[in-house]
């Protein structure tokens, strides 16, 4: 098993396999905490109270199931670093490369996301004193310098202080929407709509948009995997999961239905802005760290398996050479300008991440574990009675995989089209307000 290992153990050059199971558990809760609590009360407007509630937990239930396929896979198979490795077991060098390329394209949308809300919150921290192209291009440098720490471990410490970070700012703005007489972005005379359903009636577009943003906030389990190979022990990886996902999922549920209940249609996006001008501000100058860390994972993730495909089986994958250095800060910097290029180029947070849920992680947290675990237990097909059903119980994760890569990009794309055509996304790289401050 430590043979097979990308990362080997080594007194000589750089240890990478330095992370325990706590510390794993917070990078965890880091890489899918933050994206998710900021757009989960936006989603329940569409689907409903009862409609909302069912979807975080059934789609949080799903995902915590899938990413111990992967997790048990990667560690049947020790040398797979990320989940486009363990494509290439199953399905070879056009797989590999396909899950590759979706991989890459997932966490360089989720660092983009992570870049557009550090925009947002300088330009309510500042009440938009500078053309938002500027505070996107600082945090492109601010996340893209925070992610050239080489090593989970070393970005660790980071993950907790930007976990308290957005946690408290967002338990801020929940208890502060609790306080109002009426939601902050609502009409502050006469009489208004709340918009608050226990049960909905969305169209399919405003329906699967809504489930795919939800599903996008507990789906980037994908993720985990590079971290297992920086584990000391990668057998403590469900111990890790299950601390994570247990937090995440009671956490999205209750912050969720507290913000929507107050705030019904009026909710912002991002969330954190939805009590008014002044909670605003204090949320995001309390949770700017923590949207920095979350921005600066998700680039993290993306490079780190750049490269290791780049430097994989040489000496500098694990020396300090100018080739390793070079490697590395070429794969930071330039995977995050492409984040900021994407970020501005579609401005609106909830949408970037809808569309990242239904174009990649549709594919590879949902439907490739499926394959994944059909392909290791494809002897279960002519076993007991059992055995047969979890087999045959186990294609429904790739037909469900398939219907939300499509259904979701089709009513994502079209939600997309028709904000440009009603002016609530203004041009690429406009310096327009994107906080709603001015």
């Amino acid at each position: 098993m430590e043979q097979n290992e990308v990362f080997k153990k080594t007194e000589g050059g750089v240890d990478f396999r330095t992370v325990g199971w706590m510390r794993a558990s917070v990078i965890f809760l880091k890489i899918i905490f933050a994206t998710g609590v900021l757009s989960i009360p936006t989603a329940m407007y569409s689907l409903g109270a009862v409609g909302g509630s069912l979807s975080v937990v059934g789609w949080g239930l799903l995902t915590t199931y899938t990413a111990v396929i992967q997790g048990d896979y990667r560690n049947r198979h020790p040398s797979c670093h990320s989940i486009a490795d363990m494509a290439g077991v199953l399905g070879g060098v056009v797989l590999r490369e396909i899950v590759g390329v979706l991989f890459l394209i997932a966490y360089i949308l989720c660092a983009g996301s992570g870049i557009l809300g550090v925009s947002i919150a300088l330009n309510a921290l500042s009440t938009h004193a500078a053309c938002t192209v500027w505070w996107s291009f600082i945090a492109f440098i601010v996340v893209s310098v925070t992610a050239s720490v080489r090593k989970f471990h070393s970005i660790g410490w980071l993950t907790y202080v930007g976990f308290a970070s957005i946690f408290a700012a967002v338990f801020i703005v929940v208890i502060a929407v609790t306080t109002r007489d009426r939601p902050a972005a609502a009409p502050q005379t006469g009489d208004y709509e709340l918009g608050y359903y226990a049960i909905a009636h969305p169209t399919f577009i405003s329906g699967i948009t809504a489930s795919a943003t939800i599903f996008v906030s507990s789906s980037g389990t994908s993720a985990f995997l590079p971290v297992i190979s920086e584990m000391r022990r990668p057998q403590d990886y469900r111990k890790a999961l299950f601390t994570c996902m247990a937090f995440v999922q009671s956490t999205y549920l209750c912050f969720s239905l507290v913000v929507y209940r107050w705030c019904g249609q009026w909710v912002a996006s991002p969330s954190i802005g939805s009590a008014g001008q002044t909670v605003k501000k204090v949320a995001y100058g309390i949770g700017l760290i923590g949207l920095i860390v979350s921005a600066c994972l998700y680039l993290h993730v993306a490079a780190k398996y750049l490269f290791v495909r780049i430097l994989r089986n040489t000496r500098h994958l694990q020396q300090d050479t100018v080739i390793h250095w070079g490697t590395w800060l070429g794969c930071t910097f330039g995977l995050g300008a492409i984040s900021f290029i994407l970020a501005e180029a579609i401005p609106i947070f909830n949408y970037l991440l809808a569309l990242t849920g239904s174009i990649c992680f549709a594919p590879i947290g949902i439907a490739l574990p499926g394959f994944l675990w059909l392909s290791d237990f494809k002897h279960y097909r002519k076993g007991s009675v059992r055995q047969r059903v979890e087999f045959w119980s186990h294609w429904f994760l790739p037909l469900l995989g398939a219907f939300l890569c499509v259904g979701g990009t089709y009513g994502v794309v079209q939600l997309i089209i028709d904000a440009y055509a009603d002016n609530q996304i203004g041009s690429a790289f406009s310096c327009a307000d994107n906080s709603g401050s001015t």
